[in-house]
């Protein structure tokens, strides 16, 4: 199990958004799906030894403002080094949310 995994524990709710979420006057950027099942650690920098800052609920969809390199890690997208910035100094990695791409979707950060 990955570091950045933690099995669902569903509460029957489908959550669109990220509690606490960073709203920007830019509320036009897309809104990119977590990995269906999973609860996903938010992280105060691009890699697995930053600080869990948070937990996004599963079902939730995160706005990418930028992405980055960093640790690698393996999920349910692939295994891949690009950490998703979703504003406010959080990061996730792009291997758990669904952007449809194995590259960059958004500026680097």
């Amino acid at each position: 199990m990955s570091v950045d995994q933690i099995p669902a524990v569903g509460d029957g709710e489908d959550e669109k958004a990220a509690p606490g979420a960073v709203t920007t006057t830019a509320a036009a950027r897309r809104g990119y799906p977590v990995a269906p099942g999973y609860r996903l650690n938010v992280r105060s920098g691009p890699g697995t030894g930053y600080a869990i800052v948070r937990v996004l609920p599963e079902g939730a969809s995160v706005s990418i403002g930028c992405q980055t390199p960093g640790t690698r890690v393996s999920g349910p997208y692939g295994t891949t080094n690009i950490w998703d910035s979703i504003g406010g100094g959080q990061y996730v990695s792009d291997a758990y949310v669904r952007t449809g791409s194995d590259g960059y979707v958004a500026p680097r950060c």
